[in-house]
């Protein structure tokens, strides 16, 4: 991820041993009871890279919980973003002076399903995928590519914003993405940003997004 962020920005990417790494009790009371095995790889996994992650930024020994919207609560001063998919696992960490929401977003370069299109994708998203030729994941690089929306949105605006509320253009060769948020939608978040950016990686078998906001980018 640390090839889709600026260099403030510190990036861990999980190791083996850090799907079977010891949980802080405040990061373990996040993680159901019940959760299956491969749940519990990919939260441990996760807070250990936060953790690193924090400590390059001379941040040491605090825990990562889970907050009411099971987003990760970061130490006063930090903001940061985790993801995880099948096989990758990365956290992304900033000081809260240099950036005020982070967004990283990790899918398996897949061909989703049709009927899954239309709840990811306005019809104009679907139109230029389905310009793509023979290149039939696009659409998992929306789905990416939405998520890390919304994970830019949610700290900063505290509401939910659907796959639909935001409009994508995509530049394949630079590797971009921008994202229009609807006037509907922000005629109700006085204040929040109305184009949020990223940047994205696809390889033959994952698709890697991050976005970042910084006070510059805010509106007013």
């Amino acid at each position: 991820m640390d090839d889709l962020l600026p260099e403030w920005v510190a990036v861990e990417v999980a190791g083996h041993d850090d799907y079977t790494a010891a949980l802080l009790p405040e990061e373990a009371a996040g993680l159901s009871e019940r959760a299956v095995d491969s749940r519990r790889r990919e939260f441990t996994a996760g807070r250990a890279c936060a953790r690193r992650a924090l400590e390059r930024l001379g941040v040491r020994g605090r825990a990562v919980p889970t907050g009411g919207n099971r987003a990760p609560v970061w130490p006063d001063g930090m903001t940061g973003s985790i993801t995880h998919t099948a096989g990758y696992c990365a956290a992304a960490v900033g000081r809260r002076s240099d950036v005020w929401a982070l967004g990283i977003d990790a899918e398996r370069r897949t061909v989703l399903p049709a009927n899954l299109h239309r709840m990811i994708c306005r019809p104009e998203e679907i139109a230029w995928c389905e310009g793509r030729g023979d290149e039939d994941w696009w659409p998992a690089v929306h789905f990416s590519a939405k998520e890390v929306v919304y994970k830019l949105w949610s700290p900063l605006v505290g509401t939910w914003l659907d796959f639909l509320d935001a409009r994508l253009t995509i530049d394949p060769v630079a590797g971009e993405f921008e994202a229009r948020i609807d006037g509907k939608k922000l005629a109700e978040s006085p204040g929040a940003p109305a184009v949020l950016r990223g940047r994205f990686h696809v390889t033959p078998d994952l698709v890697r997004s991050a976005g970042y906001v910084t006070a510059k980018d805010l509106p007013g």
